[in-house]
């Protein structure tokens, strides 16, 4: 290509490459949020759709780069985990962080009617992102508690908050003031104590967040393995998830999730190409206990 005498300003740009042998986190989080999803009336303390449509999001990103071995999501926010050696985009901070938001948001964008139906989007939500680096594994799992802990902390305290002002009668700033300095174990009794319920039986995607994995999984009408994104709602602070999915720290090839073929989740038939396993097993009494 011809050069000009413009292109000396090139010279004025500049790249950050990132440290090697690290893992790579890049944390994605809405703008606004709360006055995104109090506009377009999202249920509180929690709304399904909303965080049926993050995790949708995030499974498109993953499904794209492969290097991201675990995402971790929670409310209005996720984290992609890049392999520590990874050579995507040479490492270019900027290049990475773009990349993997814009995706996101676009697919938030794209998939909002499958999750909320006749409810118009009726403005463009947007996300900021940030890289974080973390030299050890062990650094990268006290990342990943903190924002689980910090998941079932707020997950908590809205869910008290709410009853308060949904079934208890209080305004949002007389619930505010109401909940101002109290400790979990008082949460807790609020709840069971005033509006009859235990905290420990909400849905652990409310508690938990969601984390979503690469597995390997057998095709329900196919007699073979299929590669999918799975979501899981499990505890990863303790040592029992990382001895069961060895596979991230130790970057292996993905290990084998079995699911009953009625507890498949949406978001890995979507993977499955449902429509033409319909067709396949118009009669299989399980497949449709799993599309009901």
């Amino acid at each position: 290509m011809a050069k000009s005498k413009f292109e000396y300003v090139r010279s004025f740009e500049s790249e950050e490459y990132l440290l090697p042998n690290c893992w790579i986190v890049v944390r994605i989080d809405g703008k606004s949020f709360h006055k995104f999803s109090k506009k377009h009336d999202f249920d509180k303390p929690n709304d399904p759709r909303a965080l049926g449509l993050m995790n949708k999001a995030a499974s498109i990103v993953l499904e794209e780069y492969k290097d991201i071995l675990i995402a971790y999501g929670q409310s209005d926010e996720y984290s992609f985990v890049l392999r520590k050696d990874t050579q995507l985009y040479n490492r270019r901070k900027n290049k990475l962080m773009t990349y993997i938001n814009s995706l996101f948001s676009s697919s938030y964008v794209y998939y909002w009617r499958d999750y909320f139906k006749d409810v118009k989007l009726k403005y463009p939500p947007s996300f900021d992102s940030r890289v974080v680096l973390y030299p050890t594994d062990q650094n990268l799992r006290d990342y990943l508690s903190w924002r689980q802990a910090d998941c079932h902390i707020n997950n908590l305290y809205n869910t008290t908050f709410w009853a308060l002002v949904l079934k208890g009668g209080l305004t949002t700033q007389e619930a505010e003031q109401r909940l101002c300095g109290t400790l979990s174990s008082d949460k807790n009794e609020i709840l069971f104590k005033e509006f009859d319920t235990n905290y420990n039986n909400e849905p652990f995607i409310y508690k938990k967040g969601t984390i979503l994995l690469r597995k390997k999984i057998k095709h329900p009408i196919k007699d073979k393995n299929r590669l999918v994104v799975i979501p899981l709602h499990k505890d990863l602070i303790q040592d029992d998830f990382w001895t069961r999915n060895s596979e991230i720290l130790d970057i292996k090839a993905c290990g084998f999730y079995e699911f009953k073929f009625s507890d498949i989740p949406e978001l890995v038939l979507s993977q499955l190409h449902h429509l033409n396993i319909k067709d396949s097993a118009e009669n299989d009494s399980d497949y449709k206990r799993v599309l009901n």
